[in-house]
């Protein structure tokens, strides 16, 4: 294969953006490994604790109980983490969705605007649940499913940071990124699932209300959420 005898005006053709080469992305990656190692460093037993729990059919939360402030703000230092590395996700989705998005905007505010997204998301998930269930069931419920809550994102920050790296250092397919995300995605909504049939499931046709509640706040929510970001992109790249 020859090169073209001249390059067009500029020195040629500008390379395509890479996450891997981002140094706002890596600082965030370095950043997320740096506080877990820490954290699992120190909290180690108390985080174990959290999936004995999360198994456990008991009748009332312990993990505010038996918790110190100093596990709490840990357990709270991860769960943002998750955010964080679901943001970077994002970001790696929509790059190959729309590949000339950062020649339009900044790669840093648009690692930053999925970041927010994904924070304000869990923020707003928890309020929605707290408020659900404070009006719909008993406190010692509605606590025991936070504590399980709290803990899911937890692992699901662990298992979205091989994730990130697998998506940002092997520049895999959509098709195979996507088939990867999707199946995090689909084991984390079963074991919500399963946990509100331990929790809320008492009588035979409860499971009927439990499944339209489930699709209500877990499944059509995520597909607004895809559609919304899809239109921001679009007026992203058309204001710019």
């Amino acid at each position: 294969m020859t090169l073209p005898a001249t390059l067009p005006p500029g020195g040629g053709l500008p390379a395509p953006y890479n996450l891997c080469a981002d140094d706002t992305v890596v600082l965030l990656l370095l950043g997320c490994f740096l506080l877990s190692a820490y954290i699992l460093s120190r909290s180690r037993k108390f985080l174990l604790q959290l999936v004995k729990d999360f198994l456990m059919n008991r009748e009332r939360a312990s993990i505010f109980a038996t918790s110190t402030a100093t596990d709490m703000r840990y357990l709270l230092l991860l769960v943002g983490q998750s955010g964080v590395l679901a943001g970077v996700c994002l970001f790696h989705h929509f790059n190959l969705l729309y590949p000339g998005a950062a020649a339009h905007v900044p790669p840093p505010l648009l690692a930053a605007l999925y970041i927010g997204v994904c924070l304000g998301w869990l923020l707003a998930k928890w309020l929605v649940y707290s408020l659900l269930g404070w009006t719909f069931f008993d406190g010692g419920r509605t606590g025991m499913w936070m504590e399980s809550y709290l803990t899911l994102l937890y692992y699901l920050g662990l298992a979205l940071f091989p994730f990130a790296l697998f998506v940002v250092y092997s520049s895999p397919s959509l098709l195979a990124a996507s088939a990867v995300g999707l199946a995090i995605a689909v084991c984390f909504k079963s074991l919500i699932f399963y946990k509100w049939l331990k929790l809320f499931c008492n009588k035979s046709h409860g499971g009927v209300i439990l499944i339209l509640y489930f699709c209500a706040l877990e499944i059509i929510p995520c597909f607004m959420l895809y559609q919304g970001l899809m239109q921001l992109n679009d007026c992203l790249i058309i204001k710019n």
